[in-house]
């Protein structure tokens, strides 16, 4: 008899830190496949691959490299469920997304704005007042805190768009923090929430710049919070930090799927999409809430190594017909998260990163002429115009860079390819940090190298 179960899939990446395993959805009784993208020009191949599979479920985060991408694969697998949503992945690509999102839903976020074209940004930045918050707005991840930055007048700001070239420029108001809070939420409900706390004198709360961090007493109100996002994101597993003000008020900093977690927290999601997917014939998971309180009592180096943590729900005796109920769960209930059709987010709109262009300052690319063939060449410069690069020369104009090799160099053009290199360079070489080994010094000398040969006069 045919199984009534969906065949799962789990999407990898090239070069992409995987966060599944098939460990993680122990006890499903059908294969779980496996199926990883290799950038570059792989989109039909990954597409025949899921089709030939005959997967029903890929599960997996989508770096925001490879964001655009997959809304493209997703609308070409109609029949196929991704896990978590491309919709709900949608504040995964940028810090931009994120603050959308919040305004959508009405989500309390510092107060931004965002700029493509400089000369407003400078004229918003010569007026504003201070001090500001100016971040790298592609990706969701600060990279510990690296690509956030204090500026206290305009000046310092200028200057560090000079330096850094961020684009957009996405600037927030700061906001003094008593510590911020990382909520993790499972089918919207907490499932661990910590405090973050910056070092005496600083304003930067991550841990790799000397903050601190404590499970105990995590108000209410910040996790009615992160779940009231979580539900607006239709998001089968999320995470937020939330900013504490010392104005007493509550902030979203960021949120997305993407995020770290110990093992126990994945294979929690695990079991709660095997229970989502199987209708029901998969046991429910009974997460406490507060159960970080004591977990977080435990060494990390031994949180790092447990798996499959197991909570029995408790049922208290009684001697009388009166019997206390507890509330808490009740108001943080684990649920189930219906497929949503259609797009609430579609590209030809919301993909401000791509279709706006600034046309006076870029240096185009174009593939190699006589390499492909003509649907090839359309999909790869399908937003690129003029005709500067082909392949084998960016390759030679990247090895002219001291420490940069030919390893490197293949992983940038399996990232990014010609054009995405080229935009990167343009735009925001801070995307270029997802080469494996590509560090800031190496980075530096890429930029200096190539303001020498491309400076606008």
């Amino acid at each position: 008899m045919k199984s009534s179960l969906p065949k799962i899939g789990l999407l990898y990446l090239d070069y992409v830190l995987r966060f599944f395993d098939k460990s993680n959805f122990k006890g499903w009784p059908e294969k779980i496949e496996t199926v990883t993208y290799h950038w570059g020009k792989d989109k039909a191949r990954f597409i025949a691959e899921v089709k030939r599979k005959k997967i029903d479920v890929l599960i997996g985060n989508i770096p925001a490299t490879a964001y655009e991408t997959f809304r493209e694969i997703a609308r070409a697998l109609p029949h196929v469920r991704f896990l978590p949503s491309l919709d709900s992945q949608f504040s995964n690509k940028s810090k931009e997304n994120v603050t959308h999102f919040c305004h959508k839903y009405d989500l309390p976020v510092p107060h931004t704005e965002i700029f493509y074209i400089p000369e407003n940004a400078e004229r918003y930045l010569a007026k504003a007042t201070y001090p500001k918050i100016i971040k790298r707005s592609y990706g969701p991840s600060n990279y510990g805190g690296y690509f956030v930055h204090k500026v206290d007048n305009a000046k310092e700001a200028m200057a560090l768009l000079q330096e850094r070239k961020y684009y957009p420029v996405y600037v927030q108001d700061f906001v003094p923090m008593e510590a911020d809070i990382r909520v993790m939420l499972i089918g919207h409900k907490p499932v661990c929430a910590f405090w973050r706390r910056p070092p005496e004198g600083e304003w930067l709360t991550n841990t790799s710049q000397g903050g601190s961090m404590d499970y105990q007493d995590v108000p209410k109100s910040v996790l009615a919070l992160a779940a009231r996002a979580s539900k607006a994101a239709k998001a089968e597993y999320w995470a937020c930090d939330i900013a504490l003000g010392k104005d007493g008020k509550l902030r979203i900093l960021e949120c997305a799927t993407a995020f770290a977690a110990f093992p126990y927290i994945r294979d929690w999601i695990g079991q709660y999409l095997m229970w989502l997917l199987s209708d029901g014939k998969f046991r429910k998971p009974f997460i406490p809430l507060f159960n970080w309180e004591e977990l977080g009592k435990i060494d990390s180096s031994l949180l790092r190594t447990m798996r499959h943590i197991y909570f029995g729900q408790y049922t208290p005796s009684q001697d009388v017909g009166d019997q206390f109920v507890d509330m808490d769960e009740q108001q943080f209930p684990l649920l189930s998260n219906s497929p949503f059709n259609g797009e609430e987010w579609p590209s030809e709109h919301w993909n401000f990163q791509d279709n706006f262009r600034l046309s006076a300052k870029v240096i185009p690319a174009k593939a190699v002429q006589g390499m492909l063939d003509a649907d090839e060449s359309g999909e790869i410069l399908s937003n690129v115009s003029g005709a500067e690069f082909s392949e084998a020369e960016l390759k030679s104009l990247l090895l002219e860079v001291k420490g940069v090799g030919n390893k490197m160099v293949e992983d940038m053009f399996g990232l990014f390819g010609v054009a995405g290199i080229v935009e990167a360079l343009n735009h925001d070489p801070y995307r270029l940090c997802e080469v494996p080994n590509l560090k800031q010094k190496k980075l530096e000398k890429i930029v200096a190298h190539w303001r020498e040969q491309f400076a606008p006069a």
